[in-house]
């Protein structure tokens, strides 16, 4: 790559930590504390939260007629999911040592804690654990399979790809033969422990 692409990927690592710790000081502002990896709200806080806390039968009464009637293709959708999950599972546990791959940690992609909202009311809560589960599935997924093109194929495309992963801007130039062999090799290693 070039120092100009170095450059914009440094400033682009650069504003991600930066939009963390902005993130972070959003969660002080609102008063959100993690003491021993659990989730705590001040006392008020949390009172201020039950009291915005919509009613089920209110929230369900209040409903879209299509809303509800489009609710269980959504959550019929669980059965693929859960299926990519079981068997992208099995590849990576499968295939990854035989190529000398870490393996991506499925605790690191799927999140639940929006339970800890006493503003959500029970339908809430599960809308919001179906969604992380299926993002965070999804982000999983994404991992696996940028670990596994990085290890087989780790070439950028000749037109722009939309969201790409994170891998994906280490790969070399489409075309650079050269660069593509050197890398490949470098990879396929065996001595050399992959990131």
């Amino acid at each position: 790559m070039t120092p100009h692409i170095n450059a914009l990927m440094e400033k682009i690592r650069e504003l991600e930590a930066e939009l963390d710790a902005e993130i972070a000081q959003r969660r002080i502002e609102l008063h959100v504390g993690m003491e021993k990896g659990r989730i705590f709200f001040e006392e008020e806080i949390l009172r201020r939260h039950r009291e915005l806390k919509t009613r089920l039968s209110t929230y369900i009464l209040k409903a879209h007629p299509l809303v509800m009637l489009t609710a269980p293709v959504i959550y019929a959708t669980i059965i693929p999911f859960v299926f990519l999950d079981l068997f992208v599972t099995i590849y990576q546990a499968v295939c990854f040592p035989v190529y000398g791959i870490p393996k991506v940690r499925r605790g690191d992609y799927l999140v639940f804690d929006r339970h800890h909202l006493a503003y959500l009311n029970a339908l809430e809560i599960i809308n919001c654990a179906y969604c992380s589960y299926a993002n965070g599935l999804i982000a999983y997924v994404r991992e696996i399979a940028g670990r596994t093109e990085r290890h087989w194929c780790p070439i950028k495309h000749a037109r722009r790809v939309i969201g790409a992963h994170p891998r994906y801007a280490d790969f070399v130039d489409y075309g650079d033969a050269d660069a593509y062999r050197k890398l490949s090799a470098q990879i396929r290693d065996p001595n050399k422990p992959e990131d």
